[in-house]
């Protein structure tokens, strides 16, 4: 028996037999849920029979393990011909009513109006579920086109008021996708007949079969929570379970979340995640937040929400916004793979596996298929990051190893220097009301950030305050509406706006400082300044907030979860480029858990080397690879 077939009979052994309770619990989510997504291997280009040798594989060598969605991503209706991109006009397929429909030529089984449905057949016939990606609202080619709005009521155009609705009586052209401009924008929910699409939009994804729907700029940066409340609320009506995903996170923090996750069972909180080094690490921050807020694992639509630290970019993958599919291998090394392997699992993080299962190799298999962290992702508590650790260079821990008396964690090679980065968050959020308006000269003012300042030493983040431009633009809202808004320059001279940046990352800290652009009448670079000391953004009617981070944060982390069994797993973390020692005195395990036990001896094991420690008394201590990890399994006493 090879060891694919043999890790495959454990797994089911280990998840059906053990666990069986669980995972056939009545509640929607109620683990963080698993599976295969199409955009990290095929972008958007993928065709019908690509993804149904996907779903076949994934049935057959990852359903034992609990990966139980095939998701097709984005740009499902999109025609891929010359011209045709990730942000292109006038290639989509739309029905009569102005809705998205496959693109009969990528999924010849749509034709005659079948839309996905012979898709989702298929899938549910390999024993999985099917899940799809839509987009905000409406299409811009639905609001050019002008289509009718249908009642699904009466199966004929929408009437109130005695009149015909139509796609540009409820389309919000200043409300674009910010990443996607030329593809959809947001539906006004206020109105009757916005809501009549929303509603002829999710019958149809639930007609077709679907189980599991990935909404896409709504989230984050991009943050339209009417949409997500009646999303939400059709879903909840609906006989058969969908599973309501939010896609991307950008600028997400967990006041944001709190006025979401009961509405959702998964949302992301980071930026697209792909394989490089940078954005693996940087999603320590952001779980670690999450995590401190108790999101992880609570409430959501019918069941629980999970906050998703994105797919899993391994294997055989395709290159961001690409025209193409798989063509090349995962670029993190073995001990990236595993660090992130390791840190989605200690954060509950759902777990989308994104490579071409057609080309899945030994060592990828194996690694999404751990039973060690699948065990962890699915039925663990008490997740959280671990403070009481120190690190050292491998080669200069024995001068340290006296000196770990210490109640957070501890990097001792490193500057000590401070950083500011400009975030979003929630308007509600106590630590957005810190902006105030001082004068300048005759014609300027300055916005400052005084409050939380990192140190008295440190001067106030400051802005420059100028009136919108006047020039016309008939995408956007009238001068009349704008009086209020300003834009917020770089410097007094230059002649470039602060956007709120839809399209990049929270996840990076060099993307979370803002974006200046040439400054334009568009509504992410429209501000508003207020009594109470928010700056609030047009675009996502979210707030900037200054926040403080030290340059050497990061270099060592750990995470600690508690088992079923009374078992304590134990994950240090090397975000250096060399190897370090990273050690825990035995006696500071307890102090993160809840009851503050002290424990006297740990027996230990650990995951990725097999090594047993046998009974440890004093000190945990082990040295990590660069970017790599240790996962321990404790039982102490």
């Amino acid at each position: 028996m090879n060891t694919m077939k043999y890790l495959s009979l454990i797994a089911f052994l280990f998840l059906f037999c053990d666990f069986s309770p669980r995972i056939l619990g009545i509640q929607q989510a109620n683990v963080p849920p698993r599976g295969w997504n199409s955009y990290d291997s095929f972008c958007w280009t993928i065709s019908e029979d690509e993804f149904l040798q996907n779903a076949d594989l994934v049935a057959k060598k990852l359903h034992p393990f609990g990966y139980e969605y095939a998701v097709l991503d984005y740009l499902w209706y999109r025609k891929k011909v010359e011209g045709a991109n990730v942000d292109s006009l006038g290639f989509d397929v739309i029905d009569e009513w102005g809705r998205v429909i496959p693109d009969p030529s990528r999924w010849p089984s749509s034709k005659g109006g079948n839309g996905l449905s012979e898709v989702a057949n298929r899938v549910h016939k390999l024993g999985l579920k099917f899940g799809i990606h839509v987009m905000r609202g409406i299409s811009t080619q639905a609001v050019n086109a002008n289509t009718p709005i249908l009642d699904i009521s009466t199966g004929k155009a929408y009437e109130e008021s005695g009149k015909k609705w139509y796609a540009k009586d409820i389309g919000l052209e200043e409300m674009k996708c910010g990443w996607m401009q030329n593809g959809f924008m947001s539906v006004n929910m206020h109105l009757g007949a916005g809501r009549a699409f929303m509603r002829s939009l999710y019958q149809q994804y639930a007609d077709w079969g679907v189980d599991f729907v990935k909404n896409d700029c709504v989230f984050g940066d991009d943050l339209n929570i009417d949409e997500i409340k009646f999303v939400s609320q059709l879903l909840n009506e609906f006989s058969r379970p969908i599973l309501y995903s939010l896609s991307p996170g950008t600028s997400a923090s967990p006041s944001m979340a709190k006025d979401i996750n009961g509405l959702v069972n998964m949302y992301r909180v980071t930026g697209d995640d792909w394989d490089t080094w940078g954005d693996v690490s940087s999603h320590f921050n952001v779980a670690r937040d999450f995590a401190a807020a108790k999101m992880i694992g609570a409430k959501g639509l019918k069941g629980t929400s999970w906050p998703d630290l994105d797919m899993l970019p391994l294997g055989w993958l395709t290159d961001p916004g690409s025209n193409d599919g798989p063509h090349r291998n995962c670029r993190l090394s073995i001990d990236e793979q595993r660090t992130q392997m390791t840190l989605w699992s200690m954060a509950k993080s759902p777990l989308m596996f994104g490579g071409d299962m057609r080309n899945l190799d030994e060592t990828t298999f194996s690694l999404i298929t751990n039973p060690t962290l699948l065990k962890i992702n699915s039925f663990s508590s008490n997740n959280m990051e671990f403070p009481y650790i120190t690190g050292a260079k491998h080669q200069e821990f024995r001068r340290y190893a006296l000196a770990n008396q210490v109640e957070s964690y501890k990097v001792v090679d490193g500057l000590e220097s401070e950083d500011r980065f400009l975030g979003m968050t929630s308007c509600r959020d106590v630590n957005a009301n810190g902006w105030s308006a001082e004068a300048y000269d005759d014609e300027l003012e300055k916005v400052c950030w005084k409050e939380n300042s990192p140190s008295e030493q440190q001067a106030p983040f400051c802005l420059y305050k100028r009136k919108l431009l006047l020039e016309s633009d008939g995408n956007m809202m009238s001068n009349k509406n704008s009086r209020c808004k300003l834009h917020l320059l770089a410097t007094e001279r230059r002649e470039f706006c602060l956007g709120v940046s839809p399209n990049r990352k929270l996840a990076s800290k060099e993307f979370r400082r803002g974006s200046f652009l040439p400054c334009r009448r568009d509504a992410n670079q429209m501000w508003e300044l207020s009594h109470n000391g928010t700056l609030k953004s047009h675009y996502s009617g979210l707030c900037a907030s200054v926040n403080a981070i030290k340059a050497n944060e990061g270099e060592v982390r750990s995470w600690i979860a508690t088992g079923t069994q009374g078992e304590i797993y134990l994950a240090f973390f090397n975000l250096n480029p060399e190897a370090h020692t990273i050690s825990t005195e035995i006696s500071d395990i307890g102090k993160a858990l809840p009851g503050g036990k002290v424990y006297s001896d740990c027996k230990t094991t650990e995951v990725w080397t097999a090594k047993d420690f046998g009974v440890v008394t004093k000190m945990i201590s082990m040295v990590v690879p660069p970017h790599g990890c240790a996962l321990f399994t404790l039982h102490c006493t």
